[in-house]
Parts: structure tokens; sequence; C-alpha cells
């Protein structure tokens, strides 16, 4: 039987409208935007500012904050002015429900200092209150010259138009089934709501869309429904994810598929924070997200041996581990010193199976020692064996020998330089 390969080709976004966040830009031929959302107390100032601090700092290119009181309200111009004092530029988009139209009229500095709102038709009154309350916001949106991001939920889904959609179903000779029309229902709320928006005099590139589930399938459904109804930008992500590596995968699974059918603008990955666990957690997986399939590079990847019988040793595991933390940590000041450093590619293997070719395909990598092997690691640089490395201080010697690889290899103003880059002199790594 004559088989036909079928070799994939470079995704291609689908196209949509550009939408300016503060000095971010949703959509278009732009990159995928990663954000994220605090879990503090917005009224907590300090908190509030810290937490969203380490977010900018972890990579969140946009953060999004409760504004659910008078409290909340009033602390946003402060919280503005706090992250403006440490030099931390991101974003603030305020989260409203229920009075937000109340909270954006009674607090005009709250207004002014958010880049974005977000606005749920579903918790905003009902029938005439609704279209009153969703008018109101839209038009202080428009005189602030603020972006919205129009947010459905299948938990606060528009329950006058839920009922309308499943008495309309219910007459059809061959009525769909419940979550079907639920799904509709979802994406009539989000693309009527932005109609309404246009029609009230906000312009289509300051509208953003999202219709949040928390089933995979679901997700995947109403995303590709959105998708063809128009050329909004979208933000994708589920509303719960879950805890742990349940949330990762469940975020991985559905986000994969609809961005590599090049739906998707702004992602958000909702992963519920172990007791005590760090908030940024949701970025970095969404990073990783972005970058393992290739759309975006945030930092070096490190290529890891996942260990098997010929790797008896954890020597192999702690220098992944090590060599990941230190780039991470160093990260920030690469960035501005090293351009184009976040694309390298560093390979830690465990044994002489796929040790070496792991590592020449890397651009700087090292083969560890497995069970029985000589105690020797050779390291590869470019795709060249360049040096070995022996005794106890392994770890720290490859440490060193990966700074200064970054130093000699990115140290050039010219971006398209680096490519050019490639041959590094072996004894200005060795130092």
């Amino acid at each position: 039987m004559n088989t036909k390969q079928i070799v994939p080709g470079p995704l291609s976004r689908r196209k949509s409208l550009p939408v300016q966040v503060g000095h971010v830009i949703v959509g278009g031929s732009n990159p995928i935007v990663v954000q994220s959302m605090t879990n503090t107390d917005t009224g907590d100032i300090k908190g509030t500012v810290k937490q969203i601090a380490a977010l900018a700092r972890s990579g969140s290119e946009i953060v999004r904050i409760t504004v659910d009181r008078d409290e909340a309200a009033r602390a946003v111009p402060h919280i503005r002015d706090g992250l403006d004092k440490m030099g931390v530029n991101v974003p603030l988009v305020g989260d409203f429900h229920y009075i937000g139209h109340r909270l954006l009229s009674d607090h005009p500095a709250c207004a002014e200092a958010l880049a974005k709102y977000r606005i749920n038709p579903g918790n905003v009154g009902r029938r005439a209150k609704r279209d009153m309350q969703f008018s109101a916001m839209i038009e202080t949106a428009t005189r602030n010259q603020k972006p919205v991001r129009i947010g459905v939920n299948w938990g606060s889904l528009d329950q006058d138009l839920a009922i309308q959609m499943m008495d309309e179903n219910a007459k059809l000779s061959e009525p769909r089934d419940a979550a079907e029309v639920t799904r509709a229902a979802l994406i009539e709320s989000a693309i009527g709501s932005a109609e309404r928006a246009e029609v009230l005099g906000m312009a289509r590139e300051k509208i953003i869309l999202s219709a949040k589930v928390s089933d995979v399938q679901a997700l995947i459904a109403v995303y590709r429904g959105l998708a063809v109804r128009g050329d909004y930008a979208l933000h994708l992500g589920l509303t719960e994810a879950g805890m742990g590596s349940k949330g990762i995968v469940a975020s991985v699974a559905a986000m994969g598929v609809l961005l590599q059918e090049g739906i998707g603008d702004t992602i958000r990955v909702s992963l519920t924070p172990e007791p005590g666990g760090d908030r940024a957690r949701e970025v970095i997986v969404a990073q990783e997200i972005l970058q393992t399939m290739g759309l975006r590079s945030f930092l070096p990847l490190v290529t890891a041996c996942p260990g098997c019988g010929r790797t008896t040793s954890t020597v192999f595991q702690e220098l992944a581990d090590q060599i990941q933390s230190f780039i991470r940590a160093e990260m920030p000041g690469w960035k501005k010193r090293y351009p184009g450093v976040e694309t390298m590619n560093v390979a830690v293997m465990g044994c002489i199976v796929n040790g070496p070719g792991e590592s020449k395909h890397a651009d700087i990598g090292i083969s560890l020692p497995g069970t029985g092997e000589q105690p020797a690691a050779p390291v590869f640089i470019d795709g060249e064996k360049r040096m070995t490395l022996r005794g106890a201080n392994i770890v720290e010697e490859f440490k060193r020998i990966v700074e200064r690889y970054v130093a000699k290899r990115y140290a050039c103003k010219d971006s398209e330089d680096i490519l050019d880059q490639k041959k590094i002199n072996v004894s200005e790594l060795e130092g």
C-alpha cells in the first residue's frame, strides 16, 4: 500500500485586528502575549504591587487585577504609581463584575490608571439594566480611549440569552444537545456584545474577546466558532485549569490544539496554586507552551535526559536542574546585554547512548558518564566536541562555560550578526 508522508508546514496565524494595551499590542501579526492575574486583595496596595512586580519579572506582559469594590478601585492608581516607581511598566487590566459601571464612574483615577477593562456580559445586570450598565462601561472605556476584553464565561453565562436559545432549540425537529446549545450561546454572547459595543461607538480594534470554559473539548469547539465569526483579537485560556499537573496538562491539551490552528492572540494559564505556591508558575507554563511549539522564545531551552537504568547516578539530574535555575536567574540581565540569548539551546545528557548526539544538536551541551562509563564528560559547542570535563567540579565548570559562551556568542549589538557568530574560541571558554 502506498503511503504519503505528511510534513507539517509553518504555523499560520488567524488574521485579527491589533489591539493596543498600554505599550503591548495584542493580535495582528504581533507575538502571542502572555498574561496572568493576581490573587491578592487589590485593596492591599503593598501586597498587590509586590505580586504584580513578581509576575512581570517572570515574564507576564499584561497583569489583570480584581476591581470589585470601592476600596479596590481607590487602590488602583496607587498600585500603578508604586509599579512605576519600581520601573515595572506592565499594563494593568481591571476585572469588573456586577458593579463595574459604578466603580468606573465613581473612581475616574482608577479608570485612567488601567490599560484595559474586562467586562463579563453575564454579570452586568439583566434585561434593561444589563444594557444600561454595559453601555456605561463601554462609554467610559471609549471616553478614556481604553480597550476592553469582553469575556464571557460558562459559569456566568447571560441567562436570558441561554434560556432563549434553549427554547428555540426545543422547537427544532432535531434539537441539539444542551452542551452544544450552551457553546453556541457563549459564542453569541461574545459576538453580540462586541457588536453592541461597536454600535455604542467603540472602535473594532479596541475589542478583545474571550469565551472561557473549564472543559478541554468545549474550549476547542467554542474558540473555533469564535475564530470564524470575525477578526476580533482572541484571549485564550481555560477558566479553571486546575491544580498541579492536571492544570498544566489541561491547558496544554486545549491551547496546544488551538494555537496549532493559528487561533489565539494572548494566553493565560489559569493554574490553582499549591498551598504557599508561586503564582508565577502559570506564567512559566504559558511561556513554555509557546516556546516548545516554536511560537516564541523567552529563555534558553534545556534538553535533559529522562534517566534510565544506564544513569543510576543523579549527577545529570542535579546538573540539569542547576543549569535551568542558573539560566532563569541570569536571564533578566542577559536579555539586556545579549540580544538573541533566549533562542539558545542547552543539552544535559546522562550517558553515551543519546548524549553526544543530543549535545551536538544543541548550541552547547554536555554528555555525562552513565553507569560503568569512563568518568569523563565531553562538552559540545556548536555541534563539535570542544573539551572534556573531569573530576568533582563538573557542575560549576559547565556553568562557567555556559556563562562565557553566552558572553562571547551574543555580545553583539546587531542582532542579525548573532547567527553568524558561531565559532567560539575554546581557550576563551576555559578561562
